[in-house]
C-alpha cells in the first residue's frame, strides 16, 4: 500500500513511490472551474480554439486563442503568450478557469493568446516549467522566421508585438523568460512587454502580508510553502531567482534587458509586500515598470468565476484589470 508523503489540501497528494494524484478533492462546486474545455475551431463568443503540438521530442503543447476578425483589424494581432499558474505543481492550460478569462482577454485586446502547457512539479522541478516558456518562444521565432509554420498565427500574427502574461507562479515566469530574451537575438520577433499578474515572488523570511492578510481559496501560505518546496531545486529555499529575482542570489535587476512591464497587484494579496519588493528594485533600476493595483481583492481574483459573477467588486475589479493589460498592449 503506498502512503502520502505530501498532501496540498484539496490539489494535490504525493506518494512514497513518486507518483502524484492531482484529482480535486476540495468543495464539489469549484471543481468546474479546474475541468478542461475542449479545444473548438469555430468561433464561440467570439474566440476560436485551438491545440498545437510546438515539439515532438518534448511534447511541448501550447493552446491558441483566435479572436474573430472585427471590422476595425486593420494590422494584424499582437500576440500575449500566457504561462499559468499553480504554484508550478498544478492546473493546465485548457482548465476553465484560464478559458474564462482568456477568452474574454484575447477579445478585449484584440490578441491571440497563446497558453503553454507547462511541465510541472514534483515530477518536473524548476527550472523545468522556465524552460517550457522559452521554448514557447523561440517557436514563435521560428514561425516569424519561416522556419515552422502555423496557419493561425502565421496569418495573423504580429510578430513585432509579442507580449509575455503570467498568473501567479507564471508571473515568475514572465520575468524568467524575459531576463533570458533579453541576453538572446529573437528578431525578427519582438517581445513589446511583459505582464505578470499577482507573481509569486517570496523569500524565506516570512513578510508582514504574508503573516496579516487573509488567506483565500487561491493562496494560503500552505499551499505557498508546500508547492515551493516540491518545485524548487532539490536542497534550494525560497531565495532562488526564480521566485525571489529581487533578492541577494539573483542576478542584479538592473543588469538585465527587460521589455516594459505592466505589474499587476491585488491590494489583499498574501505575498503583496514582497511583489511591491519586486517593484520596488525594478523602479531602483530604471526599468520601465508601471503599477496595476486592484483593490479590496486577493490573490488571483478573477480566475474565480464564481465570484466575478455573484460579487459586484470581484466583477468591476476584474474589468479594471482586463481594460488596464488592454490598454498596455495597444500603447506598445
Amino acid at each position: 500500500m503506498k502512503k502520502i508523503v505530501q498532501e496540498v489540501s484539496g490539489w494535490l497528494r504525493v506518494f512514497d513511490d513518486g507518483s502524484v494524484d492531482r484529482t480535486w478533492t476540495g468543495p464539489p462546486e469549484v471543481k468546474f472551474m479546474a475541468e478542461p474545455v475542449p479545444p473548438h475551431d469555430d468561433f464561440v463568443d467570439g474566440v476560436a480554439i485551438r491545440e498545437v503540438l510546438v515539439d515532438i521530442k518534448s511534447g511541448l503543447r501550447v493552446r491558441i486563442y483566435l479572436p474573430e476578425n472585427d471590422a476595425d483589424d486593420l494590422d494584424k494581432l499582437p500576440i500575449i503568450l500566457h504561462f499559468h499558474g499553480g504554484g508550478f505543481c498544478i492546473s493546465q492550460a485548457d482548465w476553465f478557469m484560464y478559458y474564462h478569462i482568456y477568452t474574454r482577454l484575447a477579445r478585449s485586446a484584440r490578441a491571440i493568446c497563446v497558453s503553454v502547457f507547462l511541465r510541472l512539479a514534483p515530477e518536473h522541478r524548476l527550472p523545468a516549467a522556465c524552460d517550457d516558456g522559452y521554448s514557447a518562444l523561440l517557436w514563435l521565432r521560428s514561425l516569424a522566421l519561416g522556419e515552422s509554420h502555423d496557419p493561425w498565427l502565421n496569418t495573423y500574427a504580429d510578430f513585432n508585438r509579442v507580449f509575455l502574461i503570467g498568473d501567479s507562479s507564471g508571473g515568475n515566469l514572465v520575468h524568467d523568460v524575459a531576463a533570458r530574451a533579453g541576453k538572446s537575438n529573437l528578431s525578427p520577433l519582438r517581445l513589446a512587454g511583459a505582464i505578470p499578474i499577482h507573481p509569486g515572488f517570496v523569500r524565506s523570511k516570512r513578510s508582514k502580508s504574508e503573516l496579516e492578510q487573509p488567506e483565500s481559496p487561491f493562496l494560503t501560505l500552505d499551499m505557498v510553502d508546500k508547492f515551493l518546496s516540491l518545485a524548487l531545486p532539490e536542497g534550494c529555499n525560497k531565495d532562488h531567482p526564480i521566485t525571489c529575482p529581487m533578492g541577494y542570489a539573483a542576478p542584479p535587476i538592473s543588469s538585465l534587458k527587460l521589455p516594459p512591464v505592466l505589474f499587476c497587484v491585488a491590494e489583499n494579496d498574501l505575498i503583496r509586500d514582497t511583489e511591491m519588493e519586486y517593484y520596488e528594485a525594478m523602479k531602483k533600476a530604471n526599468k520601465d515598470i508601471e503599477l496595476l493595483i486592484n483593490q479590496g481583492v486577493g490573490h488571483s481574483f478573477y480566475l474565480n468565476k464564481i465570484a466575478v459573477e455573484l460579487d459586484p467588486q470581484t466583477a468591476q475589479e476584474t474589468e479594471k484589470l482586463v481594460l488596464g493589460i488592454t490598454e498596455f498592449v495597444k500603447r506598445h
